[in-house]
């Protein structure tokens, strides 16, 4: 099989304690991969006076994948550029729940969706400034009845939504689907969008995602108002499947949709580009308990099994998952934030038992 290379960035806080004993584990488990530190954030500072130096930046360019850690803004840079400088248009983030898992949900068995983002574009594309210098544009309010020009002094975001950048989250997401329902899901995708009050932007969101949906007729398609769709998210959280959103509310409802299943420590997360991909656990990076080796790995073991099945080692990503489900089912060694003692070092080591039991 052909070598892998794979960045390892481990970010900041409690996040490398998470890190480290993962990528053991698959430095023992797939040995086809190549693994490389290169100084980012504190390390990238002291060592070439750069949070994101050009040696870490080319060892990036020359790798299949990267891991990410959680950046408490260190290593920023090195994701900003793993997001738009590498193109990462899809964050795919499932939310699967698994027998052990402390969900809020009194029936959870079924939740088993991901909902893919849009990650490039909507009010992530950072284009603020004060209301007064759009004044030359005469910009009229539509629900407000207003010129611009005759508001109070303040502030605005852009949400900027392309016809391109629409079409290929899409195209995506409906393949995704596909690839489901051959493992047995429904295959339906459900795409959500505020058209009845931004029916020009994210009327486009919409209408595009429903021109592409006619190239999948074995999918079945439905849009749904955001905030009715966020509803039946926690009401009939079974009845999704894949949902596409635009950026700002696939950042939302995809840690709602974490905390289904009981926290976004169980939550893995992709992002996808045309001819790369990245993989970060989505939590935060957990100061309060930083060096107390207690922090819940579950979310970067998840992400490690998407970038596995993206790297071609599929077989190893379904052991993995499979160890996974196996230690919480048997709910000996879990950490304190799923109601066990045991450290992130304990569990590490019961996923491993488990995954060699399953190899042998």
């Amino acid at each position: 099989m052909t070598r892998k290379r794979v960045v390892v960035i481990e970010g900041e806080d409690a996040a490398p304690e998470a890190m480290r004993p993962s990528v053991a584990l698959l430095e023992r488990w797939v040995p086809e991969i190549d693994w490389v530190h290169p100084p980012v954030g504190e390390r990238g500072q002291e060592l070439h006076g750069s949070l994101f130096p050009a040696e870490a930046r080319d060892a990036i360019d020359a790798s299949d994948a990267t891991l990410f850690g959680s950046t408490s803004g260190p290593s920023s840079p090195a994701l900003m550029y793993l997001r738009w400088g590498r193109q990462t248009f899809a964050n795919v983030r499932p939310a699967r729940f698994r027998t052990g898992y402390r969900s809020p949900l009194a029936r959870p068995e079924d939740v088993d969706l991901v909902i893919v983002r849009e990650n490039l574009e909507d009010m992530y594309m950072g284009i603020e400034g004060d209301i007064d210098t759009l004044s030359d544009l005469k910009l009229q309010s539509r629900t407000a009845r207003r010129p611009l020009s005759d508001f109070e002094p303040g502030r605005y975001a852009l949400k900027l939504i392309t016809e391109a950048g629409t079409e290929r989250v899409a195209r995506y997401s409906f393949e995704l689907a596909r690839r489901r329902r051959e493992r047995g899901r429904p295959g339906r995708l459900t795409c959500g969008t505020k058209h009845n009050m931004l029916p020009y932007s994210d009327g486009l969101f919409r209408e595009v995602t429903e021109r592409v949906a006619a190239d999948y007729p074995d999918i079945e398609y439905n849009c749904l108002i955001v905030d009715d769709l966020a509803h039946k998210l926690v009401a009939d959280s079974a009845a999704f499947d894949v949902i596409v959103l635009p950026n700002l509310y696939g950042d939302i409802l995809s840690d709602a949709a974490a905390g289904l299943i009981g926290g976004l420590g169980l939550a893995g997360s992709g992002c996808y580009g045309a001819d790369y991909a990245y993989f970060e656990s989505a939590h935060g990076t957990a100061p309060d308990i930083a060096g107390k080796n207690i922090i819940n790995p579950t979310a970067t073991l998840l992400s490690a099994a998407m970038m596995l099945e993206y790297l071609d080692f599929a077989p190893q990503a379904q052991r993995l998952e499979s160890a996974l489900a196996r230690v919480y089912e048997e709910g000996r060694v879990l950490t304190p934030d799923q109601g066990g003692s045991s450290s992130t070092t304990e569990f590490c080591d019961a996923v491993a038992a488990e995954f060699d039991r399953t190899s042998s």
